[in-house]
């Protein structure tokens, strides 16, 4: 039997204040998962621990920035006390701070870029991945972008940042196999979230956006939450270092 439900897991969603990661986590808890939210703002999080709990799931918010190691390691223990356990990870919290030519980038813009895009994931699923190694198992999934496949216009930082995010669940899987955590990812195109406002806000910019996909409109995040669910599930037992994009054929 294919068995997408996720019962009795414990997930841990990482930028789930909104967007992707909202979507993401109100699916996991609609498939039968505790789910932890956890962003910068506590206030965004409670609300998205609300509709987890009207699914009649826990839902637990706690604020932590991911680009900070002292932050994820108190994270990872407030849900060890809470729960005892971690069987999901979703690395969804992202930043592009800086939309123009990297010709004129500044330093800053490519420090933030990277401390949040790659090194708080990277952070992270080090610190948890110590403990599913210690349950025996678990799943990881990050969110990285088709922008890290071919780099986007204006967006080269960020791109660099994803085609990272990409080659590091390649690295993850391939050494965490062992302890059987499998680790993929998903690569959206253009999603209409409020970090991609300047790829679509724009009525003209969006219609054009729209118009380069084969299925002529652009995504939404509970697009992205379907194959997230897939990607975490015994659905995808066999599936590891593996990156699926979705973006309605974009081209």
């Amino acid at each position: 039997m294919v068995d997408f439900k996720l019962t009795g897991k414990v997930a841990l969603v990482a930028g789930a204040s909104r967007g992707i990661g909202r979507a993401i986590a109100i699916a996991f808890a609609e498939q039968g998962a505790d789910v932890v939210v956890s962003s910068r703002k506590q206030a965004d999080l409670d609300e998205v621990a609300k509709e987890i709990r009207q699914t009649g799931r826990k839902g637990v918010a706690i604020a932590a920035h991911m680009a900070k190691a002292e932050d994820s390691r108190a994270l990872v223990e407030k849900i060890k006390a809470e729960f005892g356990r971690i069987d999901i990870l979703v690395n969804c919290a992202g930043t592009n701070p800086y939309f123009g030519p990297m010709i004129d980038a500044e330093e800053w813009a490519w420090d933030t870029t990277f401390n949040v895009n790659l090194k708080g994931p990277f952070l992270l699923s080090q610190i948890v991945a110590r403990l599913m190694r210690e349950m025996g198992g678990g799943n990881i999934v990050n969110i990285a972008s088709i922008g890290g496949i071919r780099p986007g216009a204006n967006q080269a930082i960020y791109s660099v940042t994803k085609a990272g995010m990409i080659m590091l669940t390649k690295a993850m899987s391939n050494e965490w196999a062992q302890y059987n955590i499998r680790v993929n990812a998903i690569a959206p195109g253009v999603i209409k979230t409020r970090m991609a406002e300047a790829l679509w806000k724009d009525p003209a910019v969006g219609a054009a956006a729209a118009n380069r996909t084969a299925l002529k409109r652009l995504g939404v995040p509970e697009d992205i939450a379907g194959a997230a669910v897939f990607l975490a599930s015994e659905a995808s037992s066999y599936i590891t270092g593996e990156t699926i994009v979705i973006s309605g054929g974009s081209y």
